[in-house]
């Protein structure tokens, strides 16, 4: 790895089966953008049949669903931060069981046991006990869940502003800097 690469904020975006695509789309952009941030992303099957679905254009994925020679599934290399965005009620179940069946999960479980950064996008509702039992034990085990509901003091002209309300709570996070939305109390 090149010196510059190394210095970069290694991030990997995971994108499931849960409506709210947008979300995880307008995160790969920005953070794509970002000249501080390596990112890399992966795609689930279920995503796939949701896009279709929801009419979008899903952003080109780095590895396979099922590809665990992504260094990011070992503790050995672990990204900086994992974000999975949306995340669909069967990645947090299986997250917060510790079952690293594919790379999703398994590179979740790695960012929980090195201590590094885990958002959950959580994007369903409303919730059972079972999917709040789930989310407890993701914050106890150090994740954030971050459930995609956008906020309206912003003053949000269209559909846009509200996933990039998201995007921009994502990007507090992980901790990077950004101009996606208001800030309470700022003009």
């Amino acid at each position: 790895m090149q010196r510059e690469e190394y210095k970069k904020k290694r991030t990997l975006v995971a994108i499931t089966g849960a409506s709210g695509l947008e979300y995880g789309r307008r995160l790969v952009e920005v953070l794509r953008q970002n000249k501080s941030v390596k990112t890399s992303v992966v795609v689930s099957k279920g995503a796939v049949k949701v896009a279709e679905a929801e009419g979008t254009k899903l952003p080109e994925a780095d590895y396979a669903e099922n590809d665990f020679s992504c260094s990011y599934a070992s503790g050995s290399n672990p990204p900086d931060a994992v974000i999975v965005v949306p995340c669909s009620l069967k990645t947090l179940g299986e997250i917060a069981n510790g079952i690293g069946s594919n790379l999703i999960t398994r590179s979740a479980e790695v960012a929980l046991k090195e201590r590094k950064k885990l958002v959950l996008v959580v994007r369903d509702t409303p919730y059972s006990l079972i999917t709040i039992k789930n989310m407890e034990t993701i914050t106890l085990a150090g994740g954030v869940i971050l459930p995609a509901c956008p906020g309206f003091y912003g003053k949000p002209k269209n559909v846009e502003d509200l996933i990039d309300f998201i995007v921009a709570r994502i990007m507090d996070q992980i901790g990077l800097e950004h101009n996606l939305s208001n800030r309470w109390g700022s003009k």
